[in-house]
C-alpha cells in the first residue's frame, strides 16, 4: 500500500505560478508510474503529467506541455509539479496517483490516489 498525500495548491492570477507536492508513505515509489491528474467542477478528471518508471521519461497533456514540469525527489520521498503560466482553465482539484501497470494517460488503471489540493487560477 502506499500513501499518497498532495499539498501547494492555492488562489493565484493568471500567469502566476504555483509548485504542488505529493508526499508518498509505505512502499517505495520505485516500482510504479506516478502522475498528476486534475478535475474541474462538473467535469471529468484529465491526465496532466506523468513520470514513467519503465523508460524514466516523463509525459505531459497537450494543454500544459512547454508550461507544467513534473518531477521527484527520491530522498524526501516528493513528486512535484511545477506550474507556470497559469490559466484560468488549469482551475482544478490536482490529484497524484501511483499505478503498477497501465496507460499513463488513463486514470482508471492507477492504483493509489492522494486526497486532491485545488487549485484555483483568476483572471
Amino acid at each position: 500500500q502506499v500513501r499518497l498525500v498532495e499539498s501547494g495548491g492555492g488562489l493565484v492570477q493568471g500567469g502566476g505560478s504555483l509548485r504542488l507536492s505529493c508526499v508518498a508513505s509505505g512502499r517505495t515509489w520505485s516500482p510504479y508510474d506516478m502522475g498528476w491528474f486534475r478535475q474541474a467542477s462538473g467535469k471529468e478528471r484529465e491526465f496532466v503529467a506523468a513520470l514513467r518508471r519503465t523508460d524514466s521519461r516523463t509525459a505531459y497533456a497537450d494543454s500544459v506541455t512547454g508550461r507544467f514540469t513534473i518531477s521527484n525527489d527520491n530522498a524526501k520521498n516528493t513528486m512535484y509539479l511545477q506550474m507556470n503560466s497559469l490559466k484560468p482553465e488549469d482551475t482544478a482539484v490536482y490529484y497524484c496517483a501511483a499505478q503498477i501497470s497501465g496507460p499513463y494517460y488513463s486514470w482508471s488503471t492507477y492504483d493509489y490516489w492522494g486526497q486532491g489540493t485545488q487549485v484555483t487560477v483568476s483572471s
